[in-house]
Order: structure tokens, then sequence, then C-alpha cells
């Protein structure tokens, strides 16, 4: 597998939804009430859910009566989320490192560090260029990231989870400014499989620079969830807000 497209490999399979089992859902649900809280969006707004996987935020987002699409490079993914389209909730296939509906949206989100993918910066500033271009002026994207001293200073070398029948051994580490996972983990068919996940380890500096190179200025950064306050140290997530 090249390492340059573990995301297409990875997400699309049986066993990243195995691993990730045990993702919190009513978290989702309440940091979508509370992220809209904080924006007041009108209601019918056109929104983007940008790597939008199998839609559980985009569905979420067009249940609260917003105009949503979601877009994401996985096949697999997109075929499952289609599942759920209706009048006001839309579903395609697309690189977010292209441009998808120019000056459309009011709203562009990426969701549970859903940007940083790519080896080379340049595929990064193509891609936040992308997001800038499908917003009207005025226009705002929120991105959800990991925190990176906070994921350097807690992170565990080596882990084993138990999925069921499959035993997963995780190992992590910093490699070439990227945060790399590395999965290993054997079938019901005893095959022995190997997965990557690798993420830039961004800090919000690098964001602000990435998207100033794409015309969009921070307006503000929370450090969870539930919208509190950043702290670069101990936060568990890096949530930035951009205005075109």
């Amino acid at each position: 597998m090249k390492n340059k497209d573990w995301y297409e490999h990875w997400f699309g399979s049986l066993y990243y939804k195995i691993l990730y089992q045990d993702r919190d859902e009513l978290e989702a649900q309440e940091f979508i009430e509370t992220l809209l809280n904080y924006l007041q969006p009108l209601p019918g707004s056109p929104m983007l859910d940008i790597a939008c996987g199998e839609g559980r935020f985009a569905i979420e987002l067009a249940g609260q009566g917003f105009d949503v699409t979601g877009i994401d490079i996985s096949h697999m993914s997109i075929e499952k989320a289609k599942a759920h389209e209706n009048d006001q909730l839309h579903f395609y296939v697309h690189d977010m490192r292209f441009p998808f509906y120019i000056n459309y949206f009011d709203y562009a989100f990426n969701f549970f560090t859903s940007f940083g993918y790519f080896i080379r910066d340049r595929d990064h500033v193509m891609a936040a260029k992308s997001f800038a271009a499908s917003l009207r002026k005025n226009g705002i994207l929120v991105i959800d990231y990991l925190n990176r001293e906070q994921v350097l200073d807690n992170m565990v070398p080596e882990i084993t989870v138990n999925r069921g029948s499959y035993t997963f051994h995780i190992s992590k580490k910093l490699e070439r400014d990227h945060i790399t996972k590395t999965i290993n983990f054997t079938d019901a068919d005893n095959k022995p499989h190997c997965y990557t996940e690798s993420v830039a380890a961004f800090s919000l500096s690098d964001f602000i620079q990435i998207f100033k190179k794409a015309g969009l200025s921070l307006t503000g950064t929370f450090g969870d969830y539930k919208l509190g306050a950043y702290d670069p140290l101990s936060s568990p997530r890096m949530i930035m807000v951009f205005k075109k």
C-alpha cells in the first residue's frame, strides 16, 4: 500500500468500522448543537461537510434544517451515505484538493481530524484553497483537528485493542512531522493485514499560515467539543473557525 493513498484504502474498509465502533455518537450530536448555537446560521443555509465519511455529521446538520452537501474520496463511504439522501442532503465522491461548487456555501466543515492527510505541503494548500473557493464572501469554515502538543505529550507507542474476534496491534510515532499510526491484525482466515494512518502534526500557527494563503482569517479557536477555551498544552481538540 502506498503511503500517499492510505486514507483511500483504510477509511473504506470493513476493519476501520470495527476498530472505531465505539465512537461516541451522542458527543457528535451535542457538538453539532453547540456549534450551531455559536455560529447562529440562518435556516436553510447551504453547508458543506468535507471528508464526510458515511455522513454522520452531515445527517445531523440536515436534520437541523440546513441544506447540506457531503463530499468524501471514499466510494464505499459515499455509497453508504447516499442511503440517507433527501431533498436537503446530498453526497458526492470528491477529492478535497479540487474545487467543488464555487462561491456556493455559507458554511463548510471539516470534522474529526479529516485534514493533514497528504505528504506534500502544497497538497494541503490546494485543499485549503478549495475549501475557501467553495465559500461565499464572509463564509465560515470550521476545522476540528487534533491538538498537536497534547497528542505528542500523551502518545502511547504501542497498544492492543480487542474488538470481538479481532485483535488490533497499534503503534504510534512522530515521523517526518506526521503522527503515524500503524495497525496490524489478522482476519478470520488468519490472513495478516496492515493499515496506516498518517496525519500532519500541524500547530495552530501552521493552520493560520496555510489558510492565510487561501484568503481565510482565523476568528476563533476552541479546545473541546463544548467549545471551551483552547490550551495548546492540554486541550483534547483544536477547533478553528475561519472567515472568508
